[in-house]
């Protein structure tokens, strides 16, 4: 009989354990916005399956520094704003949420627009009246749906990025080629191979998801009023360290997954095809259907739309949770409008700025540079500050990062300096 109440409450836990899930789910499927999208496809379709080495090298190194992010909202119960502003110079705080919030006002409109094109694919009519609607409906949802129904809101859109899974099964593949390229590419010191190579690492890695992910663990930890932070309760430390660990590497697996098969349905559809010119998702998406076909062509296309609807409330809540962070301001999903104000009117600007970006005469793909330009320049320093605050006691307590989490996140942090570098190198 006591055999039977153990099996019956590790059953318990572990139904409590799923349910939990969702901070790095959401956060990884996030990293494969439209805009991403339109990243791999341009990596598929320009070197074909030379490209998939960089989702298989960058993914140890994406869950290390995401992994990092996460334990210091939950350690100190503090988003990364306000950590740094506790922490570090007021300028370099105000620096990094101001390119934070530029970077992602423009992946906004990107991502908007995107969406627009790939409904006016499926359904016809005017792209620019869908991305109003795409970008209203998203500020509905995220600023009156309370945090704990928005966030399972969350969780069913990343099933959208099956899409991409399963429109790599709609074409012939040579899975033995495909592992031969994967991890013996042909590697290449052209301008345009370094310059692809640098957009990949720039799009996985970006400053959006460390705010983001460190701010949901906090929210977790609000929604639960016996929760607290594991500064404060470290007893609560081993269950949660390992959710965060388990959840932190199924999202970014998720997410790399995601890229893998992208950049291998246009490496061997689009670029077998000599189709290297791809600037957009959505020429992605119309590029396959003579080649794939209409099914391949609408399960591309919906899958922009369901991958840009996760995206963008997670650009814009990065955004708001940033300036609340720097400001002191009052911030949570799970409060209602009056009861935050600046919070939510960070969320509504952010995202009407974004669509009205979509109304003038910038040209989208020099948006899109300039926003990875600023993305690649202000993640450089965010590492340095968050694995500093990560190994320091006064900050984290008996939870300071270990010895291989630290190697992990400087070598993610070197990496994206050294993309950097080279960006500005051969541009």
């Amino acid at each position: 009989m006591r055999n039977v109440k153990v099996i019956i409450a590790d059953s318990d836990t572990e139904k409590s354990w799923l349910k939990k899930l969702g901070p790095g789910l959401i956060t990884g499927a996030a990293d494969d916005d439209p805009s991403g999208i339109a990243t791999y496809s341009q990596a598929g379709a320009q070197f074909g399956m030379n490209m998939l080495w960089t989702v298989l090298f960058t993914y140890p190194l994406m869950v290390g520094i995401q992994v990092v992010s996460a334990r210091i909202g939950r350690v100190t119960g503090h988003g990364l704003a306000t950590n740094i502003r506790r922490h570090y110079p007021r300028w370099l705080l105000y620096a990094v949420v101001s390119l934070l919030l530029v970077a992602n006002t423009i992946n906004i409109a990107a991502d908007i627009g995107a969406m627009g094109e790939a409904l006016k694919l499926i359904i016809g009519g005017p792209a620019h009246w869908y991305a109003i609607g795409f970008g209203v409906l998203s500020l509905v949802l995220q600023v009156f749906i309370p945090y704990r129904r928005y966030v399972r809101l969350l969780k069913w859109l990343t099933m959208a990025l099956l899409a991409y899974v399963a429109t790599a099964f709609i074409v012939h593949i040579s899975w033995g080629t495909v592992l031969l390229s994967a991890l013996l590419p042909e590697l290449s010191w052209k301008p345009a191979y370094i310059t692809t190579v640098v957009a990949v690492f720039g799009t996985t890695i970006s400053p959006y998801l460390f705010f983001w992910q460190a701010s949901q663990e906090v929210e977790d930890q609000l929604a639960d009023p016996q929760a607290h932070p594991l500064i404060r309760a470290p007893q609560q430390a081993p269950a949660n360290l390992r959710r965060i660990k388990i959840d932190t590497y199924i999202g970014m697996g998720f997410s790399n997954l995601v890229a893998f098969f992208i950049i291998l349905t246009t490496a061997v559809t689009l670029n077998l095809h000599g189709i290297t010119d791809i600037a957009t998702s959505s020429d992605a998406a119309l590029a396959l259907r003579p080649i794939a076909g209409d099914f391949a062509f609408m399960l591309f296309s919906a899958g922009i739309i369901g991958t840009g609807l996760l995206a963008v409330p997670v650009l814009a809540g990065s955004s708001a949770y940033a300036m609340a962070g720097a400001f002191r301001w009052k911030n949570s999903l799970e409060r209602t409008p009056m009861q935050a104000r600046q919070f939510y009117a960070i969320i509504g600007v952010s995202m009407l700025a974004g669509t009205g970006l979509g109304f003038t005469g910038i040209d989208p793909i020099k948006a899109l540079y300039w926003s990875a330009v600023i993305n690649g320049v202000i993640s450089v320093p965010i590492m340095v500050v968050m694995m500093l605050l990560a190994v320091r006691s006064d900050v984290m307590g008996q939870f300071v990062i270990s010895r291989r989490l630290k190697l992990l996140g400087w070598l993610a942090t070197l990496m994206m300096a050294f993309a950097v570098c080279a960006m500005f190198l051969i541009t």
